[in-house]
């Protein structure tokens, strides 16, 4: 997925960084991930750790990440259930294509019309055969994290669901094919939350923390609302041209909240080596954090210069600048429990 602070290009960094703090052994090690998005990072760590506790708030990226980051075993018989999927026909009376298909009348065109009824004949579909108990939950959440990505695959946006295109791109004319969302197999078990960070943090713990908040107004139910409406799948009255529902604004995304927000977080973790990944175009400054942090134990800042998120060719933007300053800030936290050490 193209997707707004993605860390794929950072991930290799961050774990060399992380090492350097942490060791290179980190076989012992809890890892917690506490605003993972599509899990990148969690996935990065995975084969390294004891565990990974993902969370996210988005509820998509709690399906993506209870597949890439909980499945950690082989699915038996997950390719005959793909096949089943494909083999479906599409339908007309689904919700995707009702509310955000051209000829449904719906006035949006988020998804071509087949491609928007293949999307409900499979969402129905997965969850007939979870609510019958046909599949296991392991199974349910492949199935959902794989439709995930191949619907966003075809969908006519410009890489976020804030806005879909008036005529429908070369991708978006394809048909839609369920393709399987591969995961690491490892023997070690791990946990993944649809939890508000600040709430969660309080009843975890272990070893490493990694956080990659929002970093400015930018609303992820928003800009991928549409992710979220796949994976939820319950009927609501969509609003306005583009067709959102009621949606978390998170308190990371607002001026007058990160900072309180963040501090209960730092002061509230059960962790003794924290990471934040915050670059230099978000709403809190590189010495807002390192004040914040310094209350905590011993800090110090690491800088990385990488491109900026662009979407997709048809989005025209002007940025004035094609690259961005990366900080990683690192915190060895001191005021926890020894017992944690």
């Amino acid at each position: 997925m193209n997707y707004i602070g993605s860390k794929l290009k950072l991930s290799s960094w961050i774990q060399d960084e992380v090492k350097k703090v942490v060791g290179n052994d980190l076989s012992d090690k809890i890892f917690c991930d506490i605003f993972a998005g599509t899990g990148i990072v969690g996935r990065t760590f995975k084969k390294e750790v004891k565990q990974v506790i993902a969370n996210d708030l988005e509820h998509y990226s709690f399906v993506l990440n209870k597949n890439y980051i909980e499945n950690h075993e082989e699915i038996q018989e997950k390719e005959k259930y793909i096949d089943a999927l494909n083999a479906l026909h599409p339908i007309d009376d689904g919700f995707i294509y009702q509310n955000y298909c051209l000829e449904s009348g719906s006035g949006r065109q988020y998804f071509s019309d087949v491609n928007g009824k293949r999307i409900d004949a499979i969402r129905k579909k997965i969850q007939e055969w979870h609510e019958h108990q046909e599949i296991e939950e392991n199974l349910y959440y492949f199935l959902l994290a794989s439709l995930v990505e191949s619907a966003d695959k075809v969908a006519n946006t410009a890489s976020v669901y804030g806005a879909f295109l008036k005529q429908l791109k070369k991708s978006a004319l394809k048909e839609l094919v369920l393709e399987p969302a591969h995961f690491i197999k490892n023997g070690n078990a791990h946990q993944v939350f649809n939890r508000d960070s600040n709430e969660l943090i309080k009843e975890i713990s272990g070893d490493i923390l990694y956080l990659d908040p929002p970093y400015n107004q930018r609303q992820y139910s928003s800009n991928y609302h549409l992710l979220n409406t796949i994976t939820k799948y319950k009927p609501f009255e969509p609003k306005g041209k583009t067709g959102l529902p009621e949606y978390n604004r998170s308190n990371y995304c607002k001026k007058s909240e990160v900072k309180n927000s963040f501090e209960d977080l730092i002061k509230n973790a059960q962790f003794k080596y924290i990471f934040l990944s915050y670059n230099n175009e978000g709403l809190m400054g590189k010495e807002d954090v390192k004040n914040i942090m310094l209350k905590y134990g011993d800090y110090h800042l690491i800088t990385t210069e990488y491109q900026r998120f662009k979407a997709d060719k048809t989005e025209n933007r002007n940025h004035t600048a094609d690259k961005t300053y990366e900080y990683l800030h690192v915190l060895i936290k001191q005021s926890i429990s020894q017992d944690l050490i």
